[in-house]
């Protein structure tokens, strides 16, 4: 696909499969293997997934933060790429490992590169503000309370 269809292609699984949670058009965007090449904290980080535990994931955050949103900040396609710089919020109303529901808004920022083979996404490399999130969520990190 071109760059252009490529960002299009992201848009829709951004707003279809994330934020509306339509999982069965997950199939239209995602390869059947997938891999996540850097994602600090995401219990699959650095292994190639198959399109059902693809679909479990957006299901486990989901069902973490049911009102989650991403919004879209700025995309930049380049190639088989496509980075996105992406807003979230959400409301934390089911369990993290070792963080019980605490029923707060979280509203973080973060940057994902997407990787795209034979017109569908391969995987991708995300980084985003954990620190800002466990702040939010009322995580203490030391003595102080990080906010």
């Amino acid at each position: 696909m071109s760059p252009q269809k490529n960002k299009e292609a992201i848009v829709r699984l951004i707003e279809e499969v994330w934020n509306n949670g339509n999982f069965q058009i997950a199939d239209q965007f995602i390869s059947l293997q997938y891999t996540i090449r850097h994602d600090p904290g995401d219990p699959w980080e650095g292994q190639t997934i198959d399109l059902a535990t693809y679909k479990d994931r957006v299901k486990r955050s989901r069902d973490v933060l049911p009102d989650q949103k991403f919004y879209i900040e700025d995309l930049v396609a380049e190639d088989n790429k496509v980075a996105v710089s992406w807003r979230f919020t959400g409301t934390q109303t089911g369990d993290l490992p070792e963080l019980p529901a605490t029923h707060r808004p979280v509203n973080i920022s973060g940057l994902t590169i997407y990787y795209f083979s034979n017109d569908k996404i391969i995987g991708h490399w995300q980084v985003l503000d954990k620190l800002s999130l466990l702040g939010q969520l009322g995580v203490q990190i030391g003595k102080d309370k990080v906010n």
